[in-house]
């Protein structure tokens, strides 16, 4: 298994020259959510693009290059550029416009006060996992053919969405970063399309995680399960069980946060699947991080 891995990576490495994808996110360029930007020019192979000094996804889909880009939730409203490299060095701009979004407000009670206010210990264990974190969330790996027609990885109706702007136990926190997707404890968890495991572990806010790498800047993230069935470096295909939901870390019930990243920056994991599924998310606590 292990040597049939490092094969197919080095495979998509190398083919990655020519980027395909099977179907493209809903494009929706507002804070936290994905632009999907054409790109001017004749190009043999896919160019490289930044957006914020950030490698950014670039696929062939329709006789055209296009790049696949991340929106950070904390940028303004307004026109943005990306930046295009050439084989001669030169580089060129091309611009999009992000519109606004205004997100609805949720608060939580969580009874476990460390959880909201970490002691200084807690704030140390923390700092050294948000290191780990990022590196896997910054992940980009070359490949011949990228999948972002997910799927669900997990059946049950959401119970949270991507954005929110948060109070726990009445104090401001950070936006959410994922989908919540009510489900009981046990319930299989998995991947929403092939890829690579490239971290797992037990974090303080998070609880039981595991990080997946699809290629090209999308990373995805599960959190709070009771149960990881899959280990760093093993690959996994779309559907196959990756773990269990849980209630660790954070939470104030049993249930999947899913969390989605392009080049880095946290976005709306719906945009990533057919239709969007009817929302509670004011007044509703229950399965919640």
């Amino acid at each position: 298994m292990k040597i049939f891995a490092t094969i197919l990576i080095i495979v998509l490495t190398l083919c990655g020259v020519h980027a395909h994808a099977s179907s493209l996110p809903r494009a929706l360029a507002v804070p936290g959510g994905v632009a999907v930007v054409d790109l001017p020019g004749e190009f043999s192979n896919a160019p490289m693009v930044h957006y914020r000094e950030r490698p950014v996804m670039v696929v062939f889909d329709e006789e055209k290059w296009k790049a696949v880009v991340g929106i950070p939730l904390s940028v303004k409203p307004g026109r943005h550029s990306l930046e295009i490299g050439s084989t001669d060095d030169t580089k060129t701009r091309v611009s999009f416009d992000v519109g606004d979004k205004e997100y609805a407000v949720q608060r939580l009670t969580i009874t476990n006060k460390r959880q909201v206010n970490p002691n200084k210990e807690d704030l140390e264990r923390i700092g050294a996992e948000r290191k780990r974190i990022n590196t896997a969330l910054a992940s980009f790996t070359r490949a011949a053919g990228i999948a972002t027609d997910f799927i669900a990885p997990v059946d049950g109706p959401r119970s949270s969405s991507f954005g929110l702007r948060r109070f726990f136990n009445d104090q401001p926190r950070r936006p959410h970063s994922g989908m919540d997707i009510a489900a009981g404890q046990g319930t299989p968890i998995v991947a929403p399309a092939a890829g690579r495991i490239v971290e797992t572990g037990n974090y303080f806010f998070n609880g039981n995680t595991v990080f997946i790498d699809h290629g090209l800047g999308l990373v995805t993230m599960y959190c709070h399960m009771s149960k990881i069935d899959v280990e760093p470096g093993d690959l996994v295909h779309r559907g196959g069980v990756i773990g269990e939901v849980g209630a660790t870390g954070r939470v104030t019930g049993p249930h999947l946060h899913w969390g989605v990243t392009l080049n880095g920056t946290m976005v709306d994991p719906a945009l990533f699947l057919p239709e969007p599924e009817p929302v509670a998310d004011e007044g509703d606590e229950e399965g919640v991080e």
